[in-house]
């Protein structure tokens, strides 16, 4: 095999020096406080059983989409789930894809233009930053869930361009749930800014989806606040326990997807099996079985962070109301270290290190489920403060 070029083994050399080399983890059978397999979906045998019937119903016995969208690929289940979503999440049109990445990829590339300006939480996602760094728009980012900072960095710009044209649109990004930190703006103040301003404003709602919401629908609808967002984007590869996503809008920002967002036109769609799988879990969630579950989510939650109060470690966490809550402790090294030894105790915890988090603000980062017992809330917990 040729060998790698010699620019690229110096740059994995330096990864293992900072103590940040990435490696794919072994299976094991710890006790999950790791996935964002949030109520258990990926593993259920209803969901997975019920896959099935809906294949052998619609007569969609195939391995494969066939091609793309837009010339094999669009099968007749495809419509369905997207007017089911439609109805589900209170907008007038939803557009499927393959991956949560390939969504953001897809709509930020696409959508904001040349003379547009975009302003993005710094936490933002690295698939909406990707996705940002391939649009012609100019883009600024603010301070984390700082609607204040947000405010500054918009007058900034346009002062800064006071013998320019104003911007066309101007694009407000943020997460409903931000995956690292569990924590969230506050989208009230968002919304209203937004709608004063004629600003358009997009909410990833990956980590909200199957959480909050009366059935699971996220913070935004939980909130309802549906009508005022330009676009959401959900994925189902976290509570809903399969995989996809979707972009959630107009029927107008839907007929312009199809039109230009490239990692929609150019790629295979996905399988029948996959979009059997997304209906079954949603059906799943909107039953008693799945309300059972999001309540069990909701009860751990407000469990555990009653117990890190009991325990005094409110310094050590990240104040969230979400699945996910996470423990700084600054410095690869040091992060490693405790979660290996909470890994020898039996708990799938694990460490995030710089680069994916900034240089000091290195973490445990703890998924909770509905299928996490109190008994193992408390031990992991206690464990964590012993090594603290």
């Amino acid at each position: 095999m040729p060998k790698l070029p010699k620019n690229l083994l110096i740059k994995l050399e330096n990864r293992k020096e900072n103590n940040s080399f990435r490696q794919l983890p072994n299976p094991n059978n710890r006790i999950d406080f790791s996935s964002n397999d949030y109520l258990g979906f990926a593993i259920n045998e209803t969901i997975y059983s019920d896959t099935f019937k809906l294949i052998l119903k619609n007569g969609a016995s195939q391995n494969g989409a066939t091609g793309s969208r837009l010339l094999s690929g669009n099968y007749l289940m495809y419509t369905e789930l997207e007017e089911y979503l439609a109805e589900f999440y209170a907008c007038e049109s939803t557009l499927v894809f393959n991956s949560g990445y390939d969504a953001n990829l897809g709509f930020f590339s696409a959508v904001p233009q040349r003379g547009d300006v975009i302003f993005y939480d710094e936490y933002i996602h690295a698939s909406i930053r990707d996705g940002i760094q391939l649009s012609n728009a100019k883009n600024y980012k603010f301070k984390h869930n700082d609607l204040e900072d947000l405010i500054k960095a918009i007058e900034r710009c346009r002062n800064g361009n006071v013998n320019q044209a104003e911007p066309a649109e101007v694009y407000i990004v943020t997460e409903s749930v931000f995956s690292m930190d569990g924590d969230s703006p506050d989208l009230e103040a968002l919304v209203n800014y937004s709608r004063k301003n004629n600003y358009n404003l997009v909410i990833d709602e990956a980590h909200a989806l199957g959480v909050f919401g009366l059935n699971g629908e996220g913070l935004v609808q939980q909130k309802n606040l549906q009508k005022d967002i330009f676009a959401r984007i959900v994925t189902f590869g976290k509570a809903l326990g399969c995989h996809g996503a979707a972009i959630l809008g107009s029927e107008k920002l839907k007929d312009y997807l199809v039109n230009f967002s490239r990692s929609f036109i150019y790629t295979t769609g996905l399988p029948p099996h996959s979009i059997a799988t997304i209906k079954a879990a949603f059906s799943y969630l909107i039953s008693q079985e799945g309300k059972e579950a999001r309540l069990k989510l909701e009860d751990n939650i407000v469990f555990f962070n009653k117990k890190i109060q009991d325990l005094k470690m409110n310094d050590f966490f990240i104040p969230s109301s979400s699945a996910i809550q996470c423990c700084l402790i600054p410095g690869n090294t040091k992060v490693k270290k405790v979660a290996a030894k909470i890994q020898e105790k039996g708990f799938n915890v694990r460490p995030i290190l710089s680069p994916t988090v900034p240089e000091g603000e290195e973490r445990l980062r703890l998924c909770l489920h509905s299928y996490n017992s109190k008994e193992e809330l408390g031990l992991v917990l206690q464990l964590l403060s012993s090594y603290l």
